[in-house]
């Protein structure tokens, strides 16, 4: 038998945190942004590994610290899918803000049969009482993305902040462009594109909540 192979690598968890944060900011393109967003997008990089994700980041005026004093009042953070809310780093939350999942919710499946729309979709709805002045953080599901600014549009309760990050190849872009158009000038951070997902949409809620490069 052959001897076990024996790998050279860094094992230093602060020396890999410090050099991979160094990486992205020596690679990225980041001049368009500043400040806070800055740290909100090296950290949305490092859960990706993607670099090149930087030029289609939408960051709105003010956005990034719309987010921080809205997370600092304790409100909710409604998110649509549990692996965003796994995501999230507790410990950061140093208002213990509620992170708030209702797709799985048992009203849901008939919400979303009378809607006629997915049960992402239909979540939303239940997060009507907690919707103004809190944090939706959207990573999975472009009808969820959709279907918020539905209600928005239609004068519903206004979010603090939204973080979309829909991923996938029908509805995502579409739902992500229409939320960087929005009239109605709720701040938000999003990727253009097909690219997103729970990562990303976790690490943003983490660099606003002071988990930051």
């Amino acid at each position: 038998m052959g001897s076990t192979p024996v790998f050279d690598y860094l094992k230093d968890p602060s020396e890999i945190y410090r050099r991979s944060f160094a990486t992205v900011r020596a690679e990225a393109e980041l001049d368009q942004f500043t400040g806070l967003a800055t740290n909100v997008v090296v950290r949305m990089i490092h859960a990706c590994g993607m670099v090149d994700i930087a030029p289609d980041i939408r960051i709105s005026e003010g956005a990034a610290e719309a987010g921080v004093r809205a997370l600092e009042t304790g409100c909710p953070i409604c998110v649509d899918a549990e692996m965003v809310g796994a995501g999230i780093i507790r410990q950061r939350l140093r208002r213990h803000n509620p992170v708030i999942c209702t797709l799985n919710d048992p009203a849901v499946v008939d919400m979303a049969a009378d809607l006629t729309t997915t049960r992402s979709a239909a979540a939303v709805e239940l997060w009507r009482d907690q919707l103004e002045g809190c944090i939706v953080v959207i990573g999975n599901a472009p009808t969820a993305l959709f279907h918020l600014l539905e209600i928005i549009n239609q004068g519903g309760p206004r979010p603090a902040l939204i973080l979309g990050f829909p991923v996938g190849f029908i509805g995502a872009a579409e739902s992500k462009q229409a939320l960087s158009q929005q009239s109605d000038g709720v701040p938000f951070i999003t990727l253009l594109g097909r690219r997103g997902g729970s990562a990303i949409a976790a690490a943003a809620v983490n660099a606003l909540a002071g988990d930051q490069s």
